[in-house]
């Protein structure tokens, strides 16, 4: 736990009334309902904060992932991301995520087995995915289906069966690389590859990805584990927006697959999953290391934005650009030289070294590195959502799940406050409303 205190009491004045109220201050926090009492005459509804884009609210108690942004922390069930990026495997962090304890050597066997078993999906889905467009954008063929998922498992209302529940969270976790490797091959005009379960999870959507007419696809081993890097950094990241569309819409006892596909539709935002597609091309903009300056120049007139550069959470280095430079050397071994990535170095070495940056807590994200690697792995800026989506489905899942058992929570509905006119009237001359 943080050092510092993190309970007490906290004294409030309302310089309104004079009255003075003590308010319990509890990990860190205090209780918004709390702030209810304080009110001017008995008929007043109470005190609301008011906090846009919850910047300082938090809307639950968790306890799957932890992140300091001031010193760069970020750790899954309290592990270290640097540490399972460097010794577990993706199914593993997922099973952590999830149950909250590593696997030993025999549930690892049983969740890998249950997984595998599930890659496959309905010939329908295939049908479903037929019917988009030839050009339509992978990621909105994701959302989709994974939506219409809940029209095959009917079952996957009773939320509260921890056996159907747990049933339809290995479906997910399985049939989201699958669903993401079919939109892509529709969306590119190929035929669809199925799952080959001799593969590990990563190994298998690169199959599915990639395979064309030989008799069985086998990945290099390094882009291999790379992919698995990446997901493994990309499995939760705390209360982001995806994170908490899950839980909100899994506070109306939504089931999974409903939930799953509005945290998949936040992700789609450019904002949020498609920022690594924003530093591509803004790597391709500058052009060349010459022109660098000139960027940075701007950058500081506000006259450009430096994508992937800073965090609403990090105000240090993001751990997870750290790990993901490093594989990047790997990948590059296999793939050739990604010629962006000299000009996204020397754009991250000008700014670290720069006052206006370091001053401002500027530092590279996860976004700026994973386009790069993506990139030189062969997958179409398209499909950069749809990879983040795989990853986080574990996450996201683990957020759902945690939400609907909290006794603590109830069906989303936070308060606004009203702007708008106060009181008026209809004309009793209903002849008049269109004489304006």
């Amino acid at each position: 736990m943080p050092e510092t205190p993190n309970s007490g009491v906290l004294h409030v004045t309302d310089d309104r009334t004079g009255r003075t109220y003590d308010i319990p201050i509890e990990d860190g926090a205090i209780r918004a309902i709390n702030l209810r009492q304080i009110k001017v005459s008995p008929d007043d509804f109470g005190l609301l904060s008011y906090d846009p884009a919850f910047l300082n609210t938090a809307s639950c108690r968790s306890t799957i992932t932890y992140i300091d942004g001031d010193k760069g922390i970020l750790r899954y069930r309290g592990y270290p991301i640097e540490e399972l990026a460097d010794h577990a495997s993706f199914l593993q962090v997922a099973f952590l995520i999830l149950n909250g304890e590593l696997p030993d050597k025999a549930e690892l066997e049983a969740w890998t087995e249950q997984v595998t078993h599930h890659t496959f999906v309905h010939e329908n889905i295939k049908k479903f995915i037929d019917g988009f467009h030839y050009d339509a954008h992978p990621m909105g063929i994701l959302v989709s289906t994974v939506a219409a998922l809940s029209t095959f498992y009917r079952e996957s209302k009773g939320i509260f069966d921890q056996d159907k529940r747990k049933l339809q969270i290995v479906r997910l976790i399985a049939k989201m690389p699958t669903i993401a490797a079919f939109a892509y091959r529709h969306a590119t005009g190929l035929p669809y590859a199925y799952p080959d379960n001799e593969l590990s999870y990563a190994g298998n959507f690169l199959s599915m990805m990639k395979k064309t007419t030989e008799w069985s696809y086998r990945p290099d081993p390094v882009l291999e584990h790379a992919l698995d890097v990446l997901f493994i950094l990309h499995a939760d990241h705390e209360q982001n927006c995806s994170a908490n569309a899950m839980r909100a819409v899994g506070s109306s006892h939504a089931d999974p697959y409903m939930s799953t596909a509005a945290a998949a539709a936040a992700l789609y935002g450019p904002l949020h999953g498609g920022a690594n597609e924003q530093v591509l091309n803004m790597l391709q903009d500058i052009g060349s290391i010459d022109n660098i300056p000139d960027y940075i120049a701007r950058v500081k007139k506000g006259e450009l934005l430096l994508m992937g550069f800073g965090h609403r959470v990090y105000k240090n280095f993001d751990p997870r650009a750290k790990i993901i430079k490093k594989v990047a050397d790997d990948v590059f071994k296999v793939t050739g030289r990604n010629p962006l990535l000299d000009i996204a170095l020397e754009l991250e070495r000008i700014a670290l070294e720069d006052e206006y940056f370091v001053s401002r807590k500027l530092y590279p994200n996860v976004d700026f590195y994973s386009g790069i690697i993506y990139q030189a792995m062969g997958f179409p800026v398209e499909m950069f959502p749809m990879l983040f989506a795989i990853g986080r489905t574990a996450g996201w899942l683990a957020q759902w799940e945690e939400g609907i058992l909290d006794a603590e929570q109830k069906i989303a509905r936070p308060r606004q406050l009203y702007v708008g006119e106060w009181l008026r009237h209809l004309p009793s001359d209903a002849s008049s409303f269109g004489d304006r």
